[in-house]
């Protein structure tokens, strides 16, 4: 019994690191400045999951909370139920504050990756998640111009990232 209870936890926290994990190859911003990344920022572009279908307008809003974590607000627009659908999170870093890489959570103590992998904190990020399937293009503005739009769709695609399956808002 008792070595089942240490297979069991053992495992849990296998899952909840690799949850948290970089893709191979990938690495996060250096010299991040939280302060600078506070603030809304509206998805440009995205990979399709669940928790997202269907939805457009999409906006991330982080704010700082008096523990010294990240408030994180998504909001979208469902047009099939003519409403908004939000979602409030919490963000700590991983490593270093000066390192674009967190997790987040939405969901109690189950944190996922949010790993700034490129960041001009006045115009856009792009983040992934824990592999190659979780992976977000973000703007200051709801557009973003078309010229960096396609340089950071290069870099991802260098990176491994497909591409060509992406959602554009």
């Amino acid at each position: 019994m008792n070595r089942t209870l240490h297979a069991l936890a053992l495992g849990c926290l296998l899952l909840m690191a690799a949850c948290t994990r970089l893709p191979e190859g990938v690495h996060p911003v250096q010299g991040f400045e939280l302060k600078r990344y506070l603030g809304e920022w509206h998805e440009v572009a995205r990979m399709d999951h669940r928790f997202e279908r269907g939805l457009t307008r999409v906006t991330a809003t982080y704010s700082l909370r008096g523990d010294g974590s990240v408030k994180v607000l998504n909001r979208g627009w469902d047009a099939s139920k003519a409403q908004w659908k939000e979602a409030e999170g919490r963000a700590v870093f991983i490593g270093s504050s000066n390192e674009g890489r967190l997790k987040v959570s939405f969901f109690g103590p189950f944190y996922g990756a949010y790993n700034v992998i490129a960041l001009d904190p006045d115009r856009y990020s792009m983040i992934c998640g824990p592999d190659r399937s979780y992976f977000w293009i973000l703007a200051r503005e709801p557009k973003l111009d078309p010229k960096t739009l396609e340089m950071l769709i290069g870099r991802a695609k260098a990176l491994g990232f497909a591409t060509d399956k992406l959602i554009y808002l």
